[in-house]
């Protein structure tokens, strides 16, 4: 069932929205060689104490993974696609880090992620990272009252697969309102004038997740949690929470 949210409501989601990107903002300006993935999550962890917001992520257990989730962020670096675990790893020059972060307020979520490199870049991971953000930046362009699910999907699967790129198989965006995974499903690639229309209040969490090599492939790694890629390649991840409005598109988790 996809719930419809009112304008107070989309107002009360765009605060938790701000919290969101406050965390994140504070991790990308930590982030630096030598830093562990550890740290980056009680840098995200202080600022939701400090905005009085509770964490989605944390203990989130869905059926599939054997474990609770231990942190407020995921840390996903290099080949980790999302999902990563933040534990001791130390950041290094050249590293690939993709940070995705939520957070609870008044009782609305927010989630969004961002990918960016650490040092001195490889021009083949800013290339990566910039067609992320292209492909989340034509998602959300499709995300209009008039429109379908299935045009956010063609369009974001239409940059990455123009760029060469895979798309993580099996895995999108998905609604945001009370809880962080609501109805409806939004694919990261599919027909455009296909699946649900899109209407005034609905809120989307819109997230490609994008892998270098080429394929769509991945693995789990031994905590359960952290989805890799099958060739080794890098990958990156961005993601905004946005409402649909009869205004247009609105960032709730814009800086």
């Amino acid at each position: 069932m996809v719930e419809i949210k009112t304008d107070a409501s989309l107002d009360a989601m765009r605060a938790a929205g701000r919290v969101v990107a406050e965390a994140l903002a504070a991790v990308r300006d930590r982030a630096a060689t030598g830093v562990t993935l550890r740290d980056l999550d009680e840098i995200a962890r202080a600022v939701l104490r400090e905005a009085g917001a509770g964490s989605p992520f944390l203990h989130y257990r869905p059926d599939w993974a054997p474990t609770p989730f231990p942190a407020v962020v995921c840390a996903s670096v290099n080949d980790a696609i999302v999902h990563g675990v933040p534990d001791g790893y130390r950041l290094r020059d050249g590293d690939l880090v993709s940070i995705d972060c939520g957070a609870v307020l008044d009782g609305w979520v927010g989630d969004s992620a961002i990918s960016f490199t650490v040092g001195r870049p490889r021009p083949a991971d800013v290339r990566l990272v910039d067609t992320a953000y292209e492909a989340l930046d034509a998602g959300i362009a499709a995300a209009v009252v008039g429109h379908r699910i299935g045009d956010i999907s063609h369009a974001i699967g239409r940059v990455c697969r123009a760029a060469g790129y895979g798309i993580l198989s099996g895995f999108g965006g998905h609604g945001v309102g009370r809880t962080m995974h609501e109805d409806p499903g939004v694919p990261n690639e599919g027909r455009p004038g296909r699946g649900m229309p899109l209407r005034h209040g609905m809120v989307l969490a819109i997230e490609p997740m994008l892998i270098g090599g080429g394929g769509d492939g991945y693995w789990t790694d031994r905590d359960g949690w952290t989805l890799r890629t099958t060739d080794g390649s890098r990958a990156a991840h961005a993601e905004h929470t946005v409402a649909i409005t009869d205004e247009g598109p609105r960032i709730l988790t814009a800086p």
